[in-house]
């Protein structure tokens, strides 16, 4: 602080002075707040709505018969590759978590499967949570030197139970990765649960894919990850 020059003050009441304008400062300092991190809100590990209010940097992929978009509120994938499946990844490296969305059928065949993926190491390794329009799940996982996905549930192949939503209906879809136990539960119901030790640790996101010709066209919503 430069003082004028002509008026003379002593060392006291400079220390005063000084006393009195760090007070301030400090006090328009405690009134400042962070802005919130709109992908995390409520204490969540991540979350998404889709509405657009905020970019969370999803890994969003366009080719080779897959579209992937966020708009309207939703997250979008179109896919017409038959028993491949589209994914999308929050960028986050997380290892104990439960993920919940809501997703439904836009168009497409029934004989399709959409959900939730969990500690993807890879394009070769990570874990799904899939449900399908014709009332079938499977909880599985891709790795490396597998010929496609390992099913965990079931014999080997998909699980129907009629807690489903069949067709364009919304089925709210909930997976958990905790430890090694892997659990599936839809619209509010605990369909499965499996142990598995492969993966401890890796991002999360969605995917999608259709068994059958024609273009699967799958929507989520509210997209929400948390600790245990």
């Amino acid at each position: 602080m430069k003082l004028p020059r002509v008026i003379r003050i002593n060392k006291l009441v400079l220390f005063i002075q000084l006393l009195i304008v760090a007070g301030f400062a400090g006090a328009c300092a405690s009134n400042e707040t962070e802005e919130p991190d709109l992908c995390n809100e409520g204490g969540a590990l991540f979350s998404d709505e889709f509405d657009g209010a905020v970019d969370c940097d999803w890994q969003l992929y366009s080719g080779r018969g897959v579209s992937e978009v966020i708009e309207n509120g939703v997250l979008r994938i179109e896919t017409n590759q038959p028993g491949l499946i589209g994914w999308t990844l929050a960028g986050q490296e997380v290892d104990d978590v439960i993920i919940t969305t809501r997703a439904y059928q836009v168009e497409g065949p029934d004989d399709n499967a959409f959900g939730i993926i969990c500690r993807y190491q890879n394009p070769d390794n990570y874990y799904v949570f899939l449900i399908s329009s014709d009332g079938h799940y499977a909880i599985g996982k891709f790795q490396s030197g597998s010929d496609g996905i390992e099913y965990l549930t079931g014999e080997g192949l998909y699980t129907p139970s009629d807690v489903i939503n069949t067709g364009q209906a919304t089925n709210d879809i909930q997976a958990s990765c905790v430890g090694n136990q892997l659990s599936l539960s839809v619209n509010g119901v605990l369909v499965d649960s499996v142990t598995d030790p492969t993966f401890v640790i890796g991002d999360i996101g969605l995917g999608a894919s259709t068994f059958q010709p024609g273009t699967a066209i799958i929507e989520f919503e509210n997209f929400r990850a948390f600790a245990p």
